[in-house]
């Protein structure tokens, strides 16, 4: 095949890669991936829902956990269409257009998902270090500020990436090793030297994913060190409760992220399954467990959602 000419990239096809050797069971799959993307979706909606409709629930805390929830919608969302449309239908064409799309947003969400967790965890410290000044260090203009900051600057440092891609030539069948568009499996497809391309791409993740965990860990410390000056047993146990459903949140997003890393690297011959597999925990896992430990762990949202349902109860 030859090389595509940048005029001629509105007919390029990529083509999605499912389950690799277990295409046959791709029926069965469908049913556990479209209940983990239902239980996300639902899951997340009903949180936002929740805090939104109760005026008990408008404290920085809930509020960075509906930014949270939007985020998670958008990554489920973003990769939903070309998963299950492969399971269902084995649809795996995709033109290029909206597989850089695809690319875009689902990034664009992951990196809003990275900075929101950022967010609560300096949520959770200024609860911790000045509780009797916390809804005055965070009042309401200020959280929308931080928000409006984290999604800003991620569809900032996402919006190069597809604009570059765009511009390179494409000269070979153009198939990806995932049932979604991402960044690293694209750069792997031009028949052009794509170094500026990946450069920008390790900057990225190093400026979001590697900064953001690495400023989670200092305020975790800070934190810490604030907990241990607490003069009572009780007292140091209560605070660090308030912190256990953000770092869970915390872990489950980002050991994923750091398995899919090393297993890309350590484990370059282990079964493309494995590979695939490990990549869908990292994108689909957050998602689905986070409503659920936060519904668990926190008793308001648990009474938000409740009380959602009762007023329904009540319409009906």
């Amino acid at each position: 095949m030859g090389a595509e000419s940048n005029g001629s990239l509105n007919h390029l096809s990529v083509f999605l890669t499912g389950i690799p050797g277990l295409e046959a069971q791709h029926g069965w799959f469908s049913i556990p991936f479209f209940t983990m993307y239902m239980v996300a979706i639902v899951g997340n909606c009903l949180i936002m829902a929740a805090v939104q409709a109760d005026s008990a629930l408008h404290e920085p805390m809930y509020l960075f956990l509906s930014m949270l929830a939007i985020s998670e919608v958008g990554v489920s969302a973003s990769t939903l269409p070309t998963v299950m449309g492969i399971l269902w239908f084995d649809a795996r064409r995709i033109d290029f257009d909206g597989c850089l799309a695809q690319m875009f947003f689902i990034h664009t969400f992951s990196c809003m998902e990275s900075g929101v967790l950022l967010a609560m965890s300096f949520d959770r410290f200024v609860a911790i270090y000045n509780p009797l000044r916390y809804t005055a260090i965070l009042p309401l203009p200020r959280i929308i500020s931080m928000g409006l900051g984290i999604m800003l600057k991620s569809v900032a440092l996402m919006a190069p990436l597809p604009v570059l891609l765009r511009q390179l030539p494409y000269c070979h069948v153009n198939i990806l090793s995932h049932s979604y568009c991402l960044h690293s499996d694209l750069i792997q497809l031009p028949c052009a030297d794509t170094k500026l391309n990946s450069i920008l791409g390790l900057a990225i993740v190093l400026a979001t994913f590697g900064l953001d965990s690495l400023l989670i860990v200092v305020s975790y410390g800070l934190i810490l060190y604030t907990v241990l000056g607490i003069a009572s047993r009780e007292g140091r146990w209560k605070a660090l409760n308030t912190c256990v459903s953000h770092i869970c949140a915390v872990l489950v997003y980002y050991v994923p992220m750091i398995g899919v890393s090393v297993m890309h690297r350590a484990a370059k011959h282990a079964s493309p399954v494995v590979h695939t597999l490990m990549s869908s925990i990292y994108l689909f896992v957050p998602p689905v467990l986070n409503p659920i430990i936060y519904s668990i762990k926190t008793q308001p949202i648990r009474q938000g959602i409740a009380t959602l349902f009762s007023c329904k109860r009540k319409l009906i």
